[in-house]
């Protein structure tokens, strides 16, 4: 039999029974909206969660009697060290200038600069925070901490501050994470569903084929392509409805809010098409799923 008799039975059937195809190419509609707008939503977050994590950092204090070849051996070894990323080093007049900026009636008075020189150490995951803190400052076995070289004074990792941002960066990313799981589950559950109740009300007409010996494949094609003709219509509308938001009311703000401008997220044009491909997937998968049980006659 040609394609094109299965495309024809497909849309003679959406025609028949009009309203469990509007329910649903509706319900995909809806779906791929969500979707469309919890992507994005979702990386945003994400990315944001990654920003702040990035900003863990161990902070290395030089002896206020360092010379600058200590500096320059302590550097190096940092950089030789596992799980380092990167070092920056801060120089005890750079930090000055930089304290005064934050707090100039703090530092008005002082005659020296307390500040020590310092090596801001970023490691290479922020989870390994603590590691490479063990690392630059095992313990000693009469307690404390020593440094692994003599022009060290300490070893800080802002404990309570990393605690705090990987404590809540991670709940953030879990969260995004189950909500999306779940979205999608229930995304394919209702698209399955509406489309098992337009099945149903043809359940005589899959009976009626298959005890005058119709295959099963002849069968399900009509209704396989009928999901995919339906999806991508629900698809098309919701990716249209999200463009006109996008348009309308999200690039306007871009402008005016660093907040909306700010996080990279995926475009626009190939989000439409993982919707696209989304919405025509399921709903071709949930159409021969849902079928499966009105063949077996």
């Amino acid at each position: 039999m040609r394609p094109g008799f299965f495309i024809k039975e497909a849309f003679r059937s959406i025609s028949r029974n009009a309203i469990p195809s509007f329910a649903a190419m509706a319900s995909v509609l809806v779906t791929v909206l969500v979707l469309g707008v919890f992507i994005p939503v979702v990386q945003a977050t994400t990315g944001a969660a990654n920003e702040v994590r990035g900003r863990v950092l161990v902070d290395v204090y030089l002896r206020s009697d360092a010379k600058p070849a200590d500096a320059s051996r302590v550097e190096a070894l940092l950089k030789r060290t596992d799980h380092v990323k990167s070092v920056q080093y801060v120089s005890k007049a750079r930090a000055l200038a930089e304290e005064k900026k934050r707090n100039p009636e703090a530092y008005q008075l002082l005659g020296t600069n307390p500040l020590p020189d310092t090596f801001r150490v970023t490691p290479d995951d922020p989870d390994n925070v603590q590691k490479l803190r063990d690392v630059l400052a095992p313990t000693a076995a009469a307690g404390g901490r020593q440094p692994i070289d003599a022009s060290i004074d300490q070893v800080k990792n802002r404990k309570d501050e990393t605690t705090k941002i990987l404590t809540a960066t991670r709940v953030v990313k879990l969260a995004m994470g189950g909500l999306a799981v779940l979205l999608v589950i229930a995304s394919i559950l209702l698209i399955s569903n509406t489309i098992r109740l337009s099945l149903f009300s043809r359940r005589r007409e899959v009976e009626v084929m298959k005890l005058v010996g119709a295959t099963d494949s002849f069968i399900r094609w009509p209704f396989v392509i009928e999901g995919v003709v339906l999806g991508g219509l629900g698809g098309v509308a919701a990716i249209l409805l999200l463009g006109i938001g996008k348009i309308a009311l999200l690039d306007p703000l871009t402008s005016d809010f660093a907040l909306i401008a700010a996080p990279q997220t995926i475009g626009f044009a190939l989000l439409a098409i993982l919707l696209l491909v989304a919405s025509v997937g399921v709903s071709a998968a949930g159409s021969s799923l849902s079928l499966r049980k009105f063949l077996r006659v």
